[in-house]
This record gives C-alpha cells, structure tokens and sequence, in this order.
C-alpha cells in the first residue's frame, strides 16, 4: 500500500518516531498536541487517514502512528524499532 504524506504530516511522523537520527532507526512513536493547535490538525487528520491514533488526555491529545503510517514517514535505509512495531 503506497501512502504519500504532505510535507507537514512527514515532519509531524518523523518527529513522532524520533527521526533522523545516527541510527536509522525509530526509537519512539508519540506526539502530544494540544487541541486547537495547527498539529491537532494534521494529526487529526493522519487518524481519519488511518495513518495514526489518538488517545485523549486533560491537556495535549496523545497520538501515534500506525505501521502503515511509520512505514510512509520512512526514508530509503531507515527502519522501525520493532519493539515500536512488531
């Protein structure tokens, strides 16, 4: 399955995964955002996608991708950490 990211989702996923790092590799996958917020927004709108989830929390929505939506925020040798992604 091919998924293309806007540029501002592929910052957000990226960010989320803790990339570019030395390691090429993800070592997390979360992103608080506040809601209201330009990053709600697009992370809202991965979840509608089915690129991410969303876990409500008192101040910052907690969100997180899916595999498809780790594998689309990939650059060509980067990999997922598998305890992330089994």
């Amino acid at each position: 399955m091919s998924v293309t990211l806007t540029p501002s989702e592929r910052d957000l996923a990226r960010h989320a995964l803790g990339l570019p790092n030395s390691r090429r590799r993800s070592y997390r996958n979360r992103y608080f955002a506040p809601p209201g917020s330009e990053s709600h927004v697009i992370w809202s709108a991965l979840v509608a996608r089915g690129l991410a989830e969303m876990s409500r929390r008192p101040r910052n929505d907690f969100f997180c991708l899916t595999r498809v939506g780790a594998e689309a925020a990939l650059e060509p040798g980067e990999t997922l950490d598998p305890e992330d992604f089994p």
